[in-house]
């Protein structure tokens, strides 16, 4: 049971950072729309990758040297549409107020589509589910499915109560002035986290100062 709770805590001290992922399960949970189908496909997506993080498809990006590109690429082009469109969303007051439950839900499957864009599509999530929590677990030869079960539990619990528990910011977020900060930090998010992923390539083609 050790090492459940180590891999619960290992895998929780990873998805609690701010990211994309967490500001769009924050963004349903206030809205009040498909909270819980929103929550149970970031966990159930985690566990898929936590998985085969531990079954050892760690060293896939290893021997496939282009998918690293190729998924920074995708994850960034998505991130940044996603961002304009919450900063769209933050300078309409039309759309602030729909927090307050006077809009009508999005489809669930455009909802579930675009959670799934931005946890597939992320170079992040993978990192730390498939490379970080896959090569942590080899710390506990023979316990690694306890590892991955305490860090997949982690990810359930967090998902859920960050989903769940955004209902009681709701009366603060009516106002439509909070709403559109909101969202103008989602699309700051989704930006900064774009600007990471292609910072490398970034920093490679920049000349070199003059000594």
């Amino acid at each position: 049971m050790s090492v459940f709770f180590t891999g619960m805590a290992t895998g929780l001290g990873l998805i609690v950072a701010i990211g994309a992922q967490n500001a769009f399960v924050l963004r349903q949970g206030l809205r009040g729309q498909h909270v819980t189908a929103v929550a149970l496909t970031c966990a159930l997506s985690d566990a898929l990758l936590i998985g085969a993080g531990v079954a050892g498809a760690g060293a896939l990006t290893a021997r496939l040297p282009w998918l690293d590109p190729v998924m920074r690429a995708a994850g960034a082009a998505f991130l940044i549409w996603y961002g304009a469109r919450s900063l769209r969303s933050a300078l309409r007051s039309d759309a602030a107020l729909e927090v307050a439950g006077q809009g009508p839900d999005a489809p669930l499957g455009a909802v579930l589509a675009t959670c799934l864009a931005i946890t597939w599509l992320n170079p992040h999530v993978w990192l730390d589910t498939v490379v970080l929590l896959g090569a942590i677990s080899t710390q506990y030869p023979g316990a690694e499915a306890w590892f991955a079960a305490g860090a997949i539990s982690g990810s359930f619990l967090f998902f859920l109560t960050l989903a769940h528990g955004a209902a009681w910011l709701r009366p603060v977020f009516a106002r439509p002035r909070a709403w559109r900060r909101l969202e103008f930090a989602i699309a700051l998010v989704m930006w900064a986290i774009a600007a990471s992923l292609v910072w490398p390539w970034v920093a490679a083609i920049a000349p070199s100062p003059r000594p």
